[in-house]
């Protein structure tokens, strides 16, 4: 059976007897069809709302430093981002080998090395340092004199479910969490309290394996939190109502 955003949608869709949905109507399906697919997205939000660092939510990114330039945006979908691990690439034709960068705390780089952004004729070398900014920046020091490849490894945010054919992150091990979690909000949503009481309980017994399984081997990571905010549908806020079932498929 496949694994993607219709699979879940009809797996809820068979637990509430509603009509299955197929890849023709899945994107015009309506009312409570929505409230099932946007169930879906709560839930797994839901789970990466109580944790980040998901070995399924880990990533890297190569970003080529510019010349002369100290400070660059820490990646759009980054949520934490481990500055321990951040680190420059080997490159013969730079000369330059693969070196973990020293992260240091952002007054400790505006004491030292904020001159560098300023004195335009401050010579550049290869960087040793980073920092988190006050914004959602990072900075370098020494500034790149080369264009050097930095290696970012961060946990993502992840984007919601669209397309019938859109697959979670969270691995399919997981299946029946997410199907716990979007329960909860389809019964809170027909004002079904005591159905919701018990997908909630599986729910976050779910969670509590889920965190047990993943996030263990994760707990060294340095959690240098980036101040974004997601959009989520809390554990004991249903969502709005958008309407009655069978209806506009």
């Amino acid at each position: 059976m496949a694994y993607d955003f219709l699979a879940l949608t009809n797996e809820i869709c068979s637990r509430l007897n509603e009509t299955r949905l197929t890849t023709t109507n899945f994107a015009t399906a309506t009312n409570f069809y929505q409230t099932i697919k946007d169930s879906i997205n709560a839930a797994i939000r839901d789970i990466n709302h109580q944790e980040y660092n998901y070995p399924f939510n880990h990533t890297s990114t190569e970003i080529i430093l510019d010349v002369n330039t100290a400070r660059y945006p820490i990646p759009q979908n980054a949520k934490i981002v481990d500055y321990e691990s951040a680190r420059i690439l080997r490159d013969s034709s730079l000369n330059v080998s693969t070196h973990i960068l020293k992260h240091i705390q952002y007054d400790e780089y505006v004491r030292n090395y904020l001159d560098q952004e300023i004195n335009t004729n401050a010579t550049g070398a290869v960087p040793r340092f980073i920092a988190k900014t006050q914004t959602n920046d990072f900075a370098v020091a020494p500034k790149p004199n080369k264009a050097y490849t930095l290696e970012l490894e961060y946990f993502v945010i992840p984007a919601d479910l669209s397309l019938f054919d859109d697959v979670p992150t969270v691995p399919e091990s997981f299946k029946h969490v997410i199907l716990d979690g979007a329960m909860y909000h389809c019964y809170m949503f027909r004002d079904n309290a005591q159905s919701a009481t018990l997908a909630k309980q599986k729910f976050d017994e779910g969670l509590k394996a889920m965190r047990s399984l993943l996030i263990n081997e994760y707990i060294n990571v340095i959690d240098t939190r980036v101040s974004r905010n997601i959009n989520t549908f809390a554990l004991g806020t249903p969502i709005a109502n958008a309407g009655s079932s069978r209806d506009n498929i």
